[in-house]
């Protein structure tokens, strides 16, 4: 999609010839500067009752006299933040759904600038309305026919800010568009292999070097605990390792691991039937690194990273992994692992501590880990959990500026008491109290040697219900970091 700004004079967007024009109005009175015909249109839809200058108010105006645009839409926002841009053009373009636009302008008034964060946000609601699943649903609606958005802007210096903020806001639109993709696909379409073949292509075309690891080379590198969880699926493992480079190799880089359980049936310890549809959800974590990875390859900031993402599945079968086995994980520490539907955390530990060998400056892993974050922090915010008080800093400030936020949860010592096992040096589960935290200390018992934060997104990965399907997240959040990471530099 072309995303552009357009410097406008006064009376400029009357004479702009879109197909709809998308009109965002802050505060509770009409702005001065508006043009003629639309501020005429507007003060006759209120004292008509058609519109009120009330947050979360809209309106559609066909064929406006004067106005060059055929359909002008109409929200009103109480003030003109990033958060509230975005809420108010997704209501927008609600309203123009189905209705052929191809190409939208779009003015944000009431309002002293239109800034990057502003412009970032609209791009993202524009993505978030475009993407429409079809993979296995060829009767479904197409996507809209949208492919070019104007945001309009009354100077040059408007434009180069706004212009950064479109520029950030569609990388992040495409990589929150193609992790969605992946997660949304059934797990008898994205199975490990899928996921390397999707990795590679996204790596190829955004001129990424990547390296899919077999279960023969998984074994010959003593990943006994991936291993572990796979070797009840007929479907072979794939341990997918993906590198930008736009910094010299000497520089130490930052590295995302992705949980990728292209299907959670629990195995032995198997779920209850009721949702377990949605444990092809259970590669959300894995979904989002190869989506940062191709957001991050289109902004080309100074620095490097890396993706690794451990996939397999968690299927009950005779060579399954059963309660009471103690496996060796890469690190050389044995796991009893008391129940295999706590099977997210026993493919990551081998993952971190296979990063070590990249020296990283910092190493964020995301994963759909447990339900137990769920009941903590429903799906607003995603937790977050780190003994390193800067990086968590930088995480929860790249969630606030991409709109996805998470939440910082404890790591005290006192909580890794329930993981002692009689049999081996680690079990893998706790008692039911602060399940996610104990999964986080689970995974930080092989991070000694990292500077490392988890990110379990178990609340924030998909939607059930009606609207049920991947949001994509934490994309935003994990771009703003390494980018902020580059411009720290």
């Amino acid at each position: 999609m072309d995303f552009r700004t357009q410097v406008i004079t006064p009376g400029g967007t009357s004479r702009l010839a879109a197909d709809a024009l998308l009109l965002l109005v802050a505060g509770d009175s009409l702005p001065p500067g508006l043009d003629e015909p639309l501020a005429q249109a507007l003060t006759e839809a209120i004292a008509q009752g058609d519109l009120s200058l009330k947050p979360g108010k809209l309106a559609y105006l066909r064929q406006v006299p004067g106005v060059k645009s055929p359909r002008v839409a109409v929200v009103v926002l109480r003030e003109g933040s990033a958060k509230a841009v975005k809420a108010a053009a997704l209501a927008g373009l609600g309203l123009l759904k189905g209705l052929g636009i191809k190409h939208l302008a779009v003015q944000i008034a009431g309002t002293d600038t239109v800034v990057a964060a502003q412009a970032e946000a609209l791009a993202n609601a524009v993505g978030e309305w475009a993407y429409a699943y079809s993979h296995t649903k060829p009767s479904a609606t197409e996507a809209p026919p949208l492919n070019k958005l104007s945001l309009l802007v009354a100077s040059k210096a408007e434009a180069k800010a706004a212009d950064e903020g479109l520029a950030r806001g569609a990388a992040i639109a495409d990589g929150v568009a193609l992790a969605r993709e992946l997660a949304n696909r059934p797990g008898n379409h994205c199975t490990p292999t899928m996921l390397a073949d999707e990795a590679r292509k996204m790596a190829r075309a955004n001129g990424l070097k990547i390296e899919v690891l077999d279960r023969k080379q998984i074994e010959a590198l003593g990943m006994g605990s991936f291993l572990a969880v796979a070797q009840g699926s007929a479907e072979a493992p794939r341990f997918i390792v993906m590198h930008y480079q736009g910094a010299a190799k000497t520089q130490p880089p930052l590295v995302l691991v992705g949980k990728g359980i292209t299907f959670d049936s629990g195995g032995i310890s198997l779920k209850p039937g009721e949702g377990m549809d949605e444990m092809k959800f259970d590669m959300g974590g894995a979904a989002s690194v190869v989506g940062t990875l191709r957001a991050v390859a289109a902004l080309k900031p100074k620095l490097n990273l890396i993706g690794v993402v451990a996939a397999c599945e968690n299927m009950p079968g005779g060579r399954a992994l059963k309660p009471g086995d103690v496996i060796t994980s890469l690190s050389g520490q044995t796991i009893e692992v008391l129940n295999t539907d706590a099977e997210g955390r026993l493919v990551l530990c081998d993952a971190l501590t296979y990063v070590e060998r990249f020296k990283p400056a910092a190493v964020v892993d995301i994963a759909t880990l447990t339900g137990a974050c769920v009941v903590a922090l429903g799906a607003v915010r995603s937790g977050m959990f780190s003994a390193d008080d800067g990086l968590a800093a930088e995480l929860l400030a790249a969630g606030d500026a991409a709109l996805d936020t998470c939440w910082r949860m404890p790591v005290d010592d006192d909580y890794d008491e329930g993981l002692k096992s009689n049999f081996a040096d680690m079990a893998n589960i706790a008692g039911r109290a602060g399940g996610a935290i104990t999964a986080a200390m689970f995974l930080k018992r092989f991070t000694a040697k990292l500077r490392w934060a988890h990110l379990d997104i178990a609340g924030t990965a998909w939607k059930s219900g009606a609207a049920k399907g991947s949001t994509g997240r934490p994309v935003g959040l994990l771009t703003h970091w390494v980018l902020a990471q580059a411009q720290a530099k």
